[in-house]
């Protein structure tokens, strides 16, 4: 098994490419969804990426619902500014899917009320709206990896 990290429709190049390598890095496997705001021959997301790719297990997805129902046995965790839990107050466990949204709209608001048991923030000040998407990825995930005690990481 596996953590996993989905992009729900990502605008920018870089900070996709910034996720991949630090999915390449963890053994994290990323799943991104259409459409991407950009494509995957994007010069800036591979310079992002760096020379990592072929190290990154990623699949994409037509939606959000094909992920789910083809994962469904897995626990979904989805990160917005508009939750009551931070990441810090779950216990993860290997196979969980960490789900961010767009940078400009986040994820769509039916999908966090459906899940506000599920939908985690990351503390901040309220003169900041939010973190820059591959920072909130990275924190998340390395949560979970020091939870789990960075399973086949040195």
């Amino acid at each position: 098994m596996a953590l996993h990290i989905v992009l729900v429709e990502p605008e920018i190049p870089a900070n996709t490419g910034n996720i991949a390598r630090t999915c390449a890095a963890t053994g994290i496997h990323l799943h991104l969804v259409h459409p991407l705001g950009f494509r995957t021959d994007d010069a800036t997301l591979k310079r992002a990426g760096l020379d990592y790719w072929h190290a990154v297990h990623i699949e994409y997805h037509d939606s959000f619902e094909e992920v789910q129902k083809s994962y469904s046995g897995h626990r979904f965790f989805y990160a917005t500014t508009k939750a009551e839990n931070r990441y810090c107050d779950f216990t993860f466990q290997d196979g969980d899917f960490f789900v961010f949204g767009k940078e400009t709209k986040g994820l769509p608001p039916e999908l966090i009320a459906a899940n506000p048991e599920t939908a985690m923030r990351m503390p901040m000040s309220g003169d900041v709206r939010s973190l820059n998407l591959s920072n909130s990825a990275a924190i998340i995930v390395y949560e979970a990896l020091r939870q789990l005690d960075f399973p086949g990481l040195s």
